[in-house]
């Protein structure tokens, strides 16, 4: 018999592990730790909205949907897509539900990819943009963005990886795991590159709701979907979800909106993978975007405080630090105290009991950074920071 490791599929053995999930394994068991690591909400989703799950249950729909969802739901993500981020979306045709974001991300580039197109996307980056591509038999194309530049994603940047392979570029922002923010004269640089090269863009908008507007972060921010802009709705796969604005990571829901055609297309893999969203969670996703914006400021406004401690409490460390402007990440610089990013990160976890995400676990471009998520208590982080103040004070020493 052939080996089975022999029989596994390229594009597959040829990815690698998360290096978070890698990492986190040396957490497991350990009481004494405090994470920093996992980009979760330590919210319990508003209950309101899992009382709209459990009344669900209780209604006896435990039945499947239509494979696009609920049209109830779609008509809502229409009304609140068209609030948020200023562009309409039919909800009979251009709306898809989807078992989270990572599903809507695998069935865009199922859908558009043919072996050896290339899909240009930016570093640092959520570990599985690249493994998506690959597993939908394209060529990831990596970007570098800079911590000297706030991580902003440079047009001149992205018009140099371009080639005739070119099919599809990928954003995220605000960006899991920097919490940048991309300006508006370069966002519309890039989507004009878009045109000028026929490019289909993916815009993963899910941290959008968690802005900072001001240097206090109390303010909400503005935000712009390339999607809005002119020419873009119709080359523009926008995906969104319930997971992180609305604490709703184990719910498993998120959507695409899309022109007809590009949502006919992912709903035809998507019939035969997964067949529809669960309908208990689709019940509560009508709950949360119909009566659940007081709880996301609510949670907005935490994050923000607690951002703020931590911005603070790192400039006392004398470690840089960008201030973000979104999501709930901070992507500290560590290069000066001459240590990788996991090695860095490997003595933080051992000496002091604090676990952070080294920066190359989000592509090559995060080396010399580690990521702090700040989605954890208040006073739980403020003992984070003392243990991570001490344990900078010994290297600098």
């Amino acid at each position: 018999m052939k080996p089975l490791e022999e029989r596994i599929a390229t594009q597959v053995n040829n990815i690698p592990r998360s290096g978070i999930r890698d990492f986190f394994e040396l957490v497991l068991g350990r009481d004494d730790v405090i994470s920093l690591g996992v980009g979760e909400p330590d919210f319990s989703a508003p209950w309101h909205i899992r009382e709209a799950a459990i009344y669900s249950l209780e209604k006896g729909q435990t039945s499947y949907t239509s494979n696009l969802g609920l049209l109830s739901l779609r008509e809502e993500i229409s009304t609140y897509v068209e609030e948020q981020f200023n562009v309409s979306y039919d909800p009979k045709s251009e709306v898809l539900i989807t078992v989270g974001v990572s599903e809507a991300l695998d069935l865009v580039c199922r859908a558009l990819l043919n072996p050896g197109d290339e899909v240009i996307y930016h570093e640092p980056c959520y570990v599985s943009y690249s493994p998506s591509i690959a597993m939908a038999y394209g060529v990831a194309v990596p970007v570098e963005t800079k911590v000297e530049d706030e991580f902003v994603l440079k047009a001149e940047d992205v018009a140099a990886k371009i080639t005739d392979r070119s099919r599809l570029l990928l954003l995220n922002f605000p960006t899991n795991p920097t919490g940048a923010v991309e300006p508006i004269e370069e966002l519309e640089k890039i989507a004009q590159l878009a045109i000028e090269h026929d490019l289909i863009v993916i815009s993963d908008e899910i941290y959008s709701e968690l802005l900072y507007g001001d240097e206090s972060g109390l303010e909400m921010g503005e935000h712009t979907s390339i999607a809005s802009l002119p020419g873009m709705k119709e080359r523009t796969v926008l995906l969104h979800g319930f997971s992180k604005a609305f604490a709703m990571t184990g719910f498993r829901l998120g959507y695409s909106c899309a022109p007809p055609v590009l949502t006919e297309a992912m709903m035809k893999i998507h019939q035969y993978s997964m067949l529809c969203a669960p309908i208990m969670s689709q019940n509560a996703a009508l709950e949360a975007l119909r009566n659940g914006a007081e709880e996301v400021e609510k949670m907005r406004k935490a994050y923000a405080r607690r951002r703020n401690l931590m911005l603070k409490r790192f400039e006392e460390m004398g470690v840089p630090c960008f201030a973000p402007g979104g999501a709930f990440y901070l992507f500290p610089d560590v290069r000066k105290f001459g240590l990788s990013s996991k090695e860095f990160a490997l003595r933080l976890l051992e000496e002091e009991s604090v676990a952070v995400v080294p920066g190359d676990a989000f592509g090559a471009a995060g080396e010399g950074c580690v990521r702090a998520c700040y989605a954890t208590g208040y006073e739980q982080l403020e003992i984070a920071l003392d243990r991570i103040a001490a344990f900078v004070g010994r290297l600098q020493s």
